[in-house]
């Protein structure tokens, strides 16, 4: 078992201010594959402290220091890939195949589009009508808090936007998967990474999270997770009258219209659902399918459930994983179980564990039809390989649907008329829009609206977030 019990801290490994031991599982085994510390207030004031002080330089490092930097770490990142494969494997049951090709390029993806930001980015330019300089700096430290289902693209989405404005940092992955985190630190400190500049500390909501969001030397806080715990830490920055940037949940409609390619869209819609055992904030969890090729669309959701495998990650293939834990299995058999109590039609699926996987906490990819907006399965986000099916009767119809809600993280939108899609996108309250099969854009800002969240992140737009704007104005 790996011993990962020490925290990154102005540049050095150190053994935490006092022991609390917290066993990382498998989730394909439910067994322990690495023991971390769970830190406290006392490890978090010193982070705070390296980075507060490194602030005062770093803060004016020159923008093509960072440029070096960047390229050092993506090459370093690359070279590392297959350990940052393996690390998300264990702490999170990613199949090897979607670390491989989707969890881990993630995160050279976000570093790629920041360094181009960094590069054109105007860090000072005259007022729209001249008289005074507007200079854009680094709004100090920052803490950066980050999930379990999307680890070190979280990660990355946050760090290379702090690094790239010249902020520090402090790190506060989720003690659930924080492996792939502690491998990033290595690689960060292998590319030289000035001391003080990046600093992690491992622990849980209430050691971290709460102290981090409220600590008065902390300038900025940017969260990945629940809305429910974004509005703890809203909560408790407001005394502190921090900067607060949120990507919250998500319950994102899937419009299907009967001009689209059926085959290819439904299998699109499945697999999109079922992805990362269905445990993405942005996944296209609400079918939307016009009347009158509903029953078309329920066969072929039907075959491509049938279809789709569930199996060990450490195989590789085609298939889904685990979900992350036994508290994220026993939730989504709830929600699975109140789906089937309302009265829902299952389609395919259902509770309890796919054949031949006892051990290890897979969930039977599971489809719900003749669903309605106000059911149970519709309107919570259940983070798990759940898709609910609705028809809808016109365009209207459709973009009511999508919109009732109180997330607005995406959508997605099929049909063959490009007309109707830029329409229909242009109606929907959410911050991103995907049509036909369309998928990320590492360039394009990401973020929702309503209580999926405030803020964006990617590139540019990542980086605005960090920064600072001053005017100055001369007589």
């Amino acid at each position: 078992m790996l011993d990962k019990r020490q925290f990154y801290i102005d540049g050095q490994w150190i053994a935490p201010t006092e022991a609390k031991d917290f066993d990382v599982i498998n989730p394909a085994t439910e067994q322990p594959v690495a023991v971390i510390s769970l830190g406290g207030a006392a490890d978090l004031n010193k982070a705070v402290d390296a980075a507060k002080a490194t602030f005062q330089t770093w803060g004016e490092n020159p923008v093509d220091e960072r440029v070096v930097l960047f390229e050092r770490i993506i090459e370093i990142y690359n070279r590392r890939s297959a350990e940052m494969d393996e690390a998300i494997r264990l702490e999170m049951g990613a199949p090897a195949k979607f670390a491989r090709e989707q969890q881990t390029p993630s995160g050279s993806g976000h570093f790629e589009a920041t360094l181009e930001a960094l590069k054109s980015h105007q860090w000072e330019r005259p007022s729209p009508r001249g008289g005074s300089t507007l200079r854009d700096e680094p709004i100090g430290v920052c803490g950066l808090i980050t999930p379990w289902n999307w680890p070190i693209n979280q990660i990355a989405a946050k760090v290379a936007p702090a690094l790239a404005a010249g902020c520090t940092m402090v790190l506060k992955p989720s003690e659930i998967a924080p492996l792939s985190a502690m491998l990033f630190a290595e690689i960060l400190d292998e590319a030289g990474c000035p001391k003080g500049v990046f600093n992690l500390v491992n622990g849980d909501g209430l050691g971290i999270g709460v102290p981090m969001s409220s600590h008065p030397d902390i300038d900025m806080v940017s969260f990945t997770g629940s809305t429910r715990a974004g509005t703890s830490v809203s909560q408790n920055a407001a005394a502190t009258v921090k900067r607060v940037a949120l990507e919250l949940g998500g319950k994102s409609a899937n419009i299907l219209f009967a001009d689209a390619d059926l085959e290819t869209a439904v299998r699109f819609s499945v697999e999109g659902c079922f992805a990362n055992s269905g445990q993405s904030c942005d996944a296209p969890t609400r079918l939307l399918v016009e009347r009158s090729v509903y029953d078309e669309v329920i066969a072929l959701a039907e075959r491509f459930a049938s279809e789709t495998a569930v199996g060990d990650p450490e195989q590789d293939g085609d298939h889904i994983g685990p979900v992350v834990s036994l508290l994220q299995y026993q939730r989504i058999q709830g929600h699975i179980e109140a789906g089937i109590q309302e009265g829902t039609k299952l389609l395919a699926g259902g509770a309890g564990k796919p054949e031949g996987l006892e051990t290890g906490y897979y969930v039977r990819p599971t489809i719900f039809v003749d669903v309605s907006n106000d059911m149970h399965v519709a309107r919570e986000e259940i983070f798990g390989p759940v898709l609910a099916i609705l028809p809808f009767e016109t365009e209207e119809d459709a973009i009511r649907i999508a919109n009732d809600t109180p997330y607005g993280l995406a959508a997605y939108i099929q049909t063959g008329n490009p007309e109707r899609a830029g329409r229909v996108a242009r109606r929907l309250r959410v911050g991103n829009v995907y049509i036909n099969g369309a998928g990320i854009d590492y360039d394009v800002p990401f973020g929702g609206y309503k209580q999926s969240g405030n803020g964006r992140e990617f590139g540019q737009f990542g980086l605005e977030d960090f920064l600072e704007l001053k005017a100055i104005t001369s007589a």
